[in-house]
């Protein structure tokens, strides 16, 4: 058999709405959105190997922003007022792609289905290598996986980072849920197999969005900082050099103008009610021929 080189695959996509459907994004509103006026509500700095969680009323736009130099960030999102209801990342890279940028939404779990938010600015949209950063493929670091991989135990990864976040707001580790990684460069090398590399944000990068509900939301700095190093296996770079590529992340929370907001409502929930109940707690099997 002739080898041929990879397979490029050329089918569309598997999930798609029809045209006005919720997948087909009224693009101009949110052009109209992230041009307007807007006033910054808040304003801080997460530190390496941290993590923050803070509050974002429906309306406002989030920037998370490279500071000092090149750094992951890993993100959570909850609804606010029922954190049951929170960003399922699996369910995003279905309906848009394995990374995210301008337009893509943060689609939450079942049985609410709907956007958290909306992706509205994207500095690296137009970089060459835009279709894997802001990297959805992959999930946080954790000190299990640390602890299964190097053997030895360390606290400041993503997942530590994010659950001492939310701490503060009666969650815990088991809130902590797969993340955005932004300003992540990573996907499938011709293995297949998972791979990071070198974040590309530099000072002044930014990633916006528009929360769509009230939303309650997590960052942390990742300890790889811009993985430029290996964290795991025989070229890993110890902690202590990882730290010379970590760096802090800015986030800013901005109130919109709401005459740009004019045609803009808050999501309802998934419409699915099923004929005995919306969670089928009662269902009939299907019926057999």
């Amino acid at each position: 058999m002739t080898a041929t080189g990879p397979r490029h695959f050329t089918q569309p996509a598997a999930y798609q709405s029809v045209p006005g459907g919720p997948l087909d994004l009224d693009t101009a509103l949110y052009d109209r959105i992230v041009g307007a006026d807007r006033t910054s509500i808040e304003q801080f700095e997460i530190p390496v190997r941290s993590g923050r969680a803070w509050e974002v009323p429906a309306g406002a736009i989030v920037r998370i922003s490279s500071v000092e130099g090149p750094q992951v960030g890993d993100l959570n999102m909850w609804n606010l007022h029922n954190p049951r209801e929170r960003f399922w990342a699996a369910r995003t890279r279905q309906l848009h792609r394995s990374s995210m940028t301008t337009y893509d939404r943060f689609w939450s779990t079942l049985p609410s289905l709907r956007p958290l938010a909306t992706v509205v600015a994207d500095t690296l949209a137009d970089h060459p290598d835009a279709a894997v950063i802001h990297d959805l493929l992959g999930t946080r670091c954790d000190p299990y996986i640390n602890r299964l991989l190097a053997g030895t135990d360390f606290d400041y990864h993503c997942h530590s980072n994010l659950t001492r976040a939310v701490q503060g707001y009666g969650l815990t580790e088991l809130d902590i849920h797969d993340v955005l990684n932004v300003f992540q460069f990573a996907g499938l090398n011709a293995d297949h197999e998972y791979f990071m590399d070198t974040c590309p944000a530099g000072p002044g990068d930014h990633f916006e969005f528009f929360a769509e509900i009230d939303l309650l939301c997590a960052l942390s700095t990742c300890p790889g900082g811009d993985l430029s190093v290996h964290m795991w296996g025989p070229e890993a770079a110890s902690t202590e050099e990882q730290l010379q590529h970590c760096h802090p992340l800015g986030v800013e929370v901005f109130a919109v103008d709401e005459a740009a907001l004019e045609g803009w409502q808050p999501p309802e929930i998934a419409a699915y009610d099923g004929v005995n109940g919306r969670h089928g707690l009662r269902a009939v099997p299907f019926p057999q021929a």
